[in-house]
């Protein structure tokens, strides 16, 4: 077992996004996880992730808000996560986001390796 305290977690800049901070907290560098990733997304208002092409990202994504609101979009439909609510992104499907309120969004990501 690996525990890790977010006090000790240090951020970084994730491609792509904007006016928000990445933290990786369980993954292969992290603690030895070999099937996925995970981290924390705080996503200020107004901040998000530009669009990411279905070409680009051959893995799966699950992002699970903890607390704020965030809006998805894909091609052709857009779904606006609150607190509690998560989606499902397939590999090689297309998404951007946007927090679109004047509040901070905490969002629990996990991300499979290829």
């Amino acid at each position: 077992m690996k525990k890790v305290e977010l006090k000790d977690v240090a951020p970084y800049n994730a491609p792509l996004h904007f006016d928000m901070k990445a933290m990786r907290l369980q993954g292969k560098d992290e603690t030895g996880v070999t099937k996925f990733w995970m981290g924390m997304s705080y996503f200020l208002p107004g901040g998000g992730a530009e669009w990411a092409y279905e070409d680009n990202s051959p893995t799966e994504k699950v992002y699970f808000v903890l607390d704020g609101e965030i809006t998805v979009k894909s091609k052709t439909e857009e779904f606006i996560l609150k607190k509690g609510d998560s989606i499902f992104i397939e590999p090689n499907e297309g998404r951007s986001m946007i927090n679109n309120t004047n509040q901070v969004a905490a969002v629990l990501v996990v991300i499979s390796y290829n």
